[in-house]
C-alpha cells in the first residue's frame, strides 16, 4: 500500500461515527438525476482520473462535517426535493453514513441515486469498501465506472461522462426517468452572494 493511501485511510478514520466530510450540498437540482434532487458531494477520492471535473474532492483532508441526522433534517426540510444524488469525490469511501442518510430520507418516501468510480461487479465483491452492500441495498439508481477522458461523451441525450458508464435502475419505478443529460449546467446563487454551478458532467464549481 502506498503512503498516499494509507494517510487517506488514516483521515477516513477520522470522520466520527454518523458523520460525512463533504465538499457541497445543493438542494433542488434538476440536473444530478431525475426531477427535483438534493445533492451531497463527499470528499476524497483516491482515482484521480485526468480530466475530472471535481479536483478540488480528491483530498480526504476534513472539509465540512456534518451529522448524518441534521444533513436528513435538512434534505427533508425542503418539500421540492424528491430524492437524493451522491456524488463527489467517491460515495462509497464513505458507505456506512451515506447508507444511513439513504434509510432516513427513503422512509420519507425520497428515491437515492449514486455515482461511483467503482463498477458495480467490484462493488458487489469481497474487496469493496466497508459499507458497500449495504449502500448498494438502498439505492434506486447506480451509475458507474470511472471518467475516462478518451471515451468522453458531450451529448445532451447522455446521462453519462465517458461511454464506459452504465446506468443501472434497480427501481423499475425511475426506469423511464432518465433523461438528464451529462452536459447540463445548472447555477445557483445563494443568499450570501455565493453561487454554485453543478451538472456539467457531474462537476461542482463553488464561488463567490
Amino acid at each position: 500500500m502506498t503512503q498516499s493511501k494509507t494517510d487517506s485511510y488514516m483521515k477516513l478514520m477520522q470522520i466520527p461515527a454518523g458523520y460525512l466530510n463533504i465538499m457541497g450540498y445543493v438542494d433542488e437540482s434538476e440536473v444530478n438525476g431525475p426531477g427535483c434532487r438534493a445533492v451531497v458531494w463527499v470528499q476524497g477520492c483516491l482515482r484521480e482520473c485526468p480530466g475530472c471535473f471535481n479536483t478540488e474532492s480528491w483530498s480526504f483532508e476534513i472539509n465540512q462535517l456534518v451529522s448524518v441526522d441534521s444533513l436528513a433534517e435538512k434534505i427533508l426540510s425542503n418539500p421540492r426535493n424528491q430524492g437524493v444524488t451522491f456524488s463527489g469525490g467517491e460515495p462509497f469511501w464513505q458507505a456506512p453514513a451515506l447508507a444511513s442518510l439513504a434509510r432516513k430520507v427513503k422512509a420519507a418516501g425520497l428515491n437515492v441515486m449514486s455515482f461511483s468510480g467503482f463498477t458495480l461487479e467490484q462493488l458487489q465483491s469481497e474487496y469493496a469498501p466497508a459499507g458497500s452492500k449495504d449502500l448498494l441495498e438502498q439505492l434506486d439508481i447506480l451509475i458507474d465506472g470511472p471518467y475516462i477522458q478518451s471515451l468522453a461523451i458531450n451529448s445532451p441525450d447522455s446521462p453519462v461522462s465517458s461511454s464506459n458508464q452504465r446506468v443501472h435502475v434497480f427501481n423499475p419505478a425511475l426506469k423511464d426517468q432518465i433523461s438528464w443529460a451529462s452536459d447540463q449546467i445548472e447555477i445557483h446563487i445563494f443568499k450570501d452572494g455565493s453561487r454554485l454551478i453543478t451538472g456539467y458532467r457531474g462537476r461542482l464549481e463553488l464561488g463567490e
